[in-house]
């Protein structure tokens, strides 16, 4: 069974972890099904950087990067190496094991979903 752990930069928002079996699933797709703020403005078709987040463990467990991909990260607020795009990090495994930092989304324009 796979367990992803969110976490937030925004204090106020208590960390969230869900288990289940969530091959092929992306990160994205798990925020909506489990109630989890994440931004997503283009509907989550690599055409925005609004779902970014930062993969802080696990990152083997999901598909690589693409260069589409690095070319959105690159327009995110506050990119790191770490950067990765919900929408695209779809997870391979459901034995999975990711921790996951959600930015503070209150500096996004149309951040609320």
């Amino acid at each position: 069974m796979a367990v992803i752990h969110f976490l937030f930069e925004d204090a106020n928002i208590a960390p969230k972890t869900v288990e289940g079996n969530f091959e092929d699933m992306s990160i994205l797709e798990l925020t909506e099904e489990y109630d989890v703020h994440l931004n997503h403005n283009c509907g989550g078709v690599c055409a925005c950087s609004t779902c970014h987040v930062y993969v802080e463990k696990g990152e083997e467990f999901l598909e690589g990067i693409s260069d589409k991909e690095e070319d959105f990260i690159d327009r995110a607020i506050n990119p790191r190496i770490e950067s990765r795009l919900g929408c695209q990090c779809v997870i391979l495994d459901n034995a999975a094991k990711i921790t996951v930092t959600i930015p503070d989304q209150k500096r996004i324009i149309g951040h609320e979903h």
